[in-house]
């Protein structure tokens, strides 16, 4: 296994937080420090082995994305710069360059807020059985892969294990209230919009994406990750072809490969071959490449 790879990060004189699928997650008290590891999961399940400069691909693009969406909601990132962050990381430097962020520590809301800006994924598996996503009725006749004639929000449930589940906007208000789930819309749409008009120049379609969101001093902002390969789906734009899956800059290529093999989606999962891996790692590194105009450092 690379010796640069990233797994899991064992910090035992900082206040652990969570782990999630992809992320550490320490308490600093008034911040957090969020850390994107390597690891990768599909369909929910974290598998076994590490993408090389997945971590790194996550936090560049992140950073970026919340500088760059400023305009419409602020956010929770405080910075990225090791050097700055509190005296009792510094021994920790090396490990969290390029990897981590310090934060904002908000109050989450539980509602995933996904936007979809084309046909795929779960949102294809649903227009195929209801003609609809999310109780939102679409035109007949779309194909895979097809631009939707308007931008869509399609949330949902926000599970701490097992699959989100789709969810209509009534639903959403009356888990946090009109006012709150009429924002969580507007703005989420806005930040696609602006996002996916910006890629495109770069070459990239963002396909959909997902969102969270948070309370900070009264205030709704943005946390988490933004517009990454592992939340959202990027395709090559002179690659586009409606009608069947997409090539893509995201991990959609190990989820093909893992449908391919004779495995129940549970526990425990399979660990990638190493011609799977760096093809992942390459296709992280290339998405970065294209949006951010230059290499990983």
């Amino acid at each position: 296994m690379d010796e640069n790879i990233v797994l899991a990060t064992d910090y035992k004189d900082i206040e652990f937080f969570k782990r999630g699928k992809v992320r550490d997650v320490y308490d600093l008290g008034d911040e957090l420090l969020i850390i994107s590891t390597d690891r990768i999961s599909c369909f929910d399940v974290v598998l076994p082995c590490g993408i090389p400069n997945k971590g790194n691909v996550l936090t560049g693009l992140s950073c970026f994305w919340f500088d760059f969406l400023k305009g419409i909601i602020p956010n929770h990132f405080i910075t990225a710069d090791v050097n700055q962050y509190p005296q009792e990381l510094k021994r920790y430097s090396a490990e969290l360059a390029g990897r981590s962020m310090l934060v904002k520590k908000t109050k989450p809301i539980a509602v995933e807020c996904v936007v979809r800006g084309y046909l795929s994924g779960s949102g294809w598996k649903e227009y195929r059985q209801r003609q609809s996503i999310c109780g939102i009725q679409l035109p007949a006749g779309l194909v895979e892969s097809d631009k939707l004639p308007i931008v869509i929000f399609t949330p949902s449930t926000k599970e701490d294990k097992g699959h989100d589940v789709n969810v209509d906007q009534e639903y959403v208000k009356r888990l946090v209230g009109r006012d709150v789930a009429d924002k969580l819309k507007k703005v989420s749409i806005a930040i696609y919009k602006k996002a996916h008009d910006y890629a495109l120049t770069k070459g990239i379609i963002i396909a959909d994406t997902k969102f969270e969101f948070g309370i900070y001093n009264g205030e709704m902002i943005i946390i988490d990750e933004v517009l990454t390969p592992d939340s959202s789906r990027f395709w090559p734009k002179d690659e586009y072809r409606p009608g069947v899956p997409q090539p893509s800059f995201d991990k959609q290529f190990v989820r093909d490969y893992l449908e391919s093999l004779n495995w129940d989606k549970t526990p425990p999962a399979p660990c990638l071959p190493e011609e799977i891996i760096k093809k992942t790692s390459q296709k992280y590194l290339d998405g970065y490449k294209k949006i951010l105009g230059s290499e990983l450092k």
